[in-house]
């Protein structure tokens, strides 16, 4: 099992316990206070080699950013989408690197990290928090599958900042995209938003041999998105090309997107340059909404992105059910899309209601037992009240 020694110091005695390593190479941790104390740390050391988990405190002595470099290597894309991994890369500079960086792993306590956490959410949003906070632990677990660290002090934190109310949605009228789209220098793209749900890159990244103008279908197959100042073009966000309708009322208008271009050309734009995502107040579509809103006061401020959602509120309307307004949105399960726009089939129930009562059909006699039941329930209730 190993050795258990003392020793004199300037302090009094201590006791050193030595023990092999599980690839039999000799090793030793001295300072024990107590034999008890040195017994149970080779008890430990025993223990963990038999189970196969055992930590060697020198591999333990090494900076936690020998392994960001690793880690970064493993979530780059294709793996991660580009702007995921941009925002990976940017908590690990501005707020992981600064603070953990240059600690040895086995220094940093889960009580070190409950602090930083605290005290970043009490500065930044809880998005930043929750990013921050998963790429120290991303980190630290390579140091557990390596075996020099028994567990990882940044999983199991507690209170993280809690999250806050969620943005309201903007859902416009069938009327409301009519005057959007008449006060937008890109009217095409502004209704192909609104009424098939695209996201604004899947949509910009669309060329003119996605479009089967016999089916009116748009095929989906990949994203252009802006990250830092460039666009990077990779699949769409579930990683899952997908077949997306569009109203025949849309027909001429991208017909007319396609005229002159190349099977490879984009769609939108000059066929030829992805155009971007513009946020400031004078972009094309910043312009469009004021607009709009001159025309019609009810209009919102809105984004491009919420285009989308308009286009999910109008297909529920509609009628559509929730597995194809999930295939048109592109969404990885029906459960997402009932999670996500729920407000929008809350109506639903009352008009479920209403179809099981106009169904509901008894014989007479049906129609007698049931109201002779219902007025001995009621009297039951009385009864009980009445005791209490």
């Amino acid at each position: 099992m190993g050795s258990i020694a003392p020793y004199e110091t300037v302090h009094g005695r201590r006791y050193r316990v030595r023990y092999r390593r599980p690839d039999h190479t000799e090793a030793e941790k001295r300072g024990f206070r107590t034999k008890r104390d040195a017994e149970l740390y080779l008890s430990s050391v025993t223990v963990s080699k038999a189970m196969g988990n055992f930590v060697d405190p020198a591999r333990s002595r090494i900076a936690l950013g020998h392994f960001a470099d690793g880690w970064f290597r493993s979530k780059r894309p294709p793996m991660m989408k580009p702007s995921s991994y941009a925002a990976l890369e940017h908590s690990w500079a501005a707020h992981v690197a600064p603070v953990w960086a240059h600690r040895d792993l086995s220094s940093i306590q889960r009580s070190e990290v409950q602090a930083w956490v605290a005290d970043l959410g009490s500065r930044r949003s809880r998005s930043v928090v929750i990013r921050s906070l998963g790429v120290l632990a991303g980190i630290l677990d390579i140091a557990v599958d390596d075996h020099r660290l028994s567990s990882n002090p940044a999983r199991g934190v507690r209170n993280l900042p809690r999250r806050g109310p969620a943005k309201r949605r903007v859902y416009l009228t069938h009327g409301q995209v009519a005057t959007l789209a008449a006060s937008a220098a890109h009217t095409d793209l502004v209704l192909l938003l609104a009424y098939t749900g695209l996201r604004w890159g899947e949509a910009v990244a669309l060329r003119v041999r996605s479009v089967n103008r016999d089916r009116r279908r748009l095929s989906v197959e990949e994203n252009a998105v802006l990250v830092g100042w460039e666009i990077q073009v990779g699949s769409p966000k579930t990683h899952e090309r997908r077949s997306v309708p569009y109203p025949e009322r849309l027909a001429p208008l991208i017909d007319a997107a396609c005229a002159g271009k190349p099977p490879d050309g984009l769609l939108f734009g000059n066929g030829v340059t992805y155009m971007k995502r513009e946020s400031d107040e004078r972009s094309w579509f910043a312009v469009a909404v004021r607009r709009a809103q001159a025309v019609d006061a009810s209009i919102p401020r809105l984004t491009p992105h919420d285009l989308r959602h308009t286009a999910a509120s109008l297909a529920i309307s509609s009628g559509a059910n929730v597995k194809a307004v999930q295939r048109m949105l592109g969404h990885a399960s029906a459960a997402m899309t009932l999670d996500t726009y729920a407000d929008l089939f809350e109506d639903d129930l009352d008009e479920v209601a209403g179809h099981l009562n106009d169904a509901m059909t008894y014989t007479p006699e049906q129609a007698r037992l049931i109201s002779v039941a219902a007025r001995s329930a009621r009297q039951r209730s009385r009864k009980k009240e009445a005791e209490q």
